[in-house]
């Protein structure tokens, strides 16, 4: 699906005979549809090496030895995790079984098939093997409407249909058109954000391979190490909005409940004070009587 389209979308920046060729990509045409293969054999690429981490990192936390000494990769992946816990329990109140996968995940899908880009892998100026495949718009879109789909199946499922759609009305009701044009454009925003970021940093390495080698070396460097760091801050920030819009969508739900719970808390936890001191005093009243 993510790399599925009707035509061709600006993916891939290919360098040729002095100048820069925007949207061309391994095509192959089946039944009226135009198939990116590029996008889809990276995208595969990438979400088979999140799986590999995945098994890797499971096969190192249940070894069977009594010291778990972690690697860096390790460290990285456990730090990641610890990060997603945090923001989703300061948006959600707690650590939900659903997001924080969604979002460990997206976060290192997105930063895997960012970095494909940085991989030496042209074997002539016509062909890019590993072009990243987030700089299509086809895979953006895909998985920005992922994420919306399943916040609307969040916040149903949390405040139920009524209550969820309630929301479109606040503050006032004549909020409605604009409450609907911004549910609309969250999924247009989130992946045209990201496509734009890693599509940029297509066209820069493209200039600086016009450029002769002797003096692109350097500039070819430095600004890789810039686009891994833009690659690494575009995969956070995909994976903080969807915590947040997943946030948005469950704001308030529970929040009664929650006040009801913590008062019966506070008057459980005073009663038995209450029960200890009249049973002192009655331990002290008992002498006196006898």
């Amino acid at each position: 699906m993510s790399g599925l389209t009707s035509g061709t979308a600006p993916g891939d920046v290919v360098a040729a005979a002095g100048k820069i060729e925007i949207g061309q990509h391994v095509e192959r045409h089946i039944g009226g549809w135009t198939f990116n293969m590029d996008t889809i054999w990276t995208t595969l690429i990438a979400g088979a090496i999140v799986v590999a981490l995945g098994f890797w990192a499971r096969s190192r936390l249940t070894r069977p030895e009594v010291d778990h000494v972690p690697s860096k990769l390790q460290l990285v992946w456990e730090g990641v995790v610890r990060e997603v816990n945090t923001q989703v329990e300061d948006n959600l109140g707690r650590v939900h079984p659903f997001v924080v996968p969604l979002a460990v995940s997206l976060f290192f899908f997105i930063l895997i098939a960012n970095w494909l880009e940085l991989i030496p892998s042209e074997p002539n100026h016509h062909l890019h093997l590993l072009p990243a495949p987030t700089a299509d718009t086809n895979l953006t879109y895909a998985m920005a409407i992922l994420v919306m789909v399943g916040v609307w199946i969040f916040g149903i499922r949390q405040k139920g249909v009524k209550g969820y759609f309630k929301h479109f009305l606040e503050p006032f009701p004549v909020m409605l058109p604009l409450n609907i044009l911004e549910e609309l454009t969250k999924p247009i925003t989130l992946a045209l954000r990201l496509f734009g970021n890693i599509f940029a940093g297509g066209i820069m390495l493209s200039v600086i391979g016009l450029i002769p080698f002797y003096a692109s070396w350097a500039p070819n460097v430095l600004w890789k190490l810039f686009d891994m760091a833009i690659g690494g801050i575009q995969a956070f920030i995909f994976a903080l909005l969807a915590v947040l819009y997943f946030g948005m969508a469950g704001a308030g739900h529970g929040d009664d409940e929650t006040h009801d719970q913590d008062a019966h808390v506070d008057s459980s936890a005073d009663r038995p004070r209450d029960v200890d001191e009249s049973a002192e005093e009655n331990s002290t009243r008992a002498p006196a009587l006898a």
